[in-house]
């Protein structure tokens, strides 16, 4: 797999106080990191500890390599309203996860299905995520996908979109990294989701 990773470099009409760039400001400022991505796999993992880690998970039948061999295969069963199936493969650098971008499709997934759509799949991770990483996430217009949402807890940021009508993604970014500019994100325009006002 050659994800799109799209890195979310929204341009125009706003100011440096923007709701996202106080979040990353104050996020970052906190020192604070949050590592864990799912299935045992983080942030700063080494890629040997990872290619172990996928091959214990493969034992136990709880991944298998995709159909593309180049990214792994999980379906994340009752987590999601409807049988989907998500792949995924890491960005390393310097031997380590600084990146995850994770592609989503529902199973049943048809042109004239349209609650099979990605953009209800969107919806449906945004839920899962919400219960997995816990509510904030904030919704972003970006100037090439459209509507998107992005959470930013420390270190770890965690964007969602929509790239057609079949795949979404969710990509876990470590904003320490070296590889990451702080400027890679600047909001277009935003709304408030549920989360607590920025001071």
């Amino acid at each position: 797999m050659v994800p799109v990773v799209v890195a979310l470099i929204l341009m125009g009409g706003c100011s440096p106080g923007s709701r996202y760039e106080k979040r990353l400001k104050k996020e970052l400022a906190s020192g604070l990191r949050y590592d864990s991505l799912f299935m045992g796999i983080h942030l700063g993992m080494s890629d040997k500890d990872f290619y172990t880690l996928c091959w214990e998970l493969n034992r136990e039948g709880v991944i298998k390599q995709s159909s593309s061999n180049t990214s792994v295969e999980y379906h994340p069963g009752e987590k999601m309203k409807h049988p989907s199936t998500m792949t995924f493969y890491p960005k390393f650098v310097d031997g380590k996860i600084v990146e995850m971008p994770v592609q989503f499709s529902y199973d049943g997934w048809a042109p004239w299905n349209k609650e099979l759509s990605s953009g209800q799949l969107v919806e449906d991770i945004r839920t899962w995520y919400e219960e997995e990483y816990g509510k904030g996430f904030i919704t972003i217009t970006h100037p090439v996908r459209g509507k998107a949402f992005t959470k930013i807890d420390g270190n770890r940021r965690i964007t969602i979109y929509q790239e057609d009508d079949l795949y979404a993604w969710a990509v876990f970014t470590d904003m320490t990294s070296e590889s990451q500019e702080e400027t890679d994100m600047t909001a277009e325009s935003e709304e408030q989701s549920d989360e607590e006002p920025v001071e």
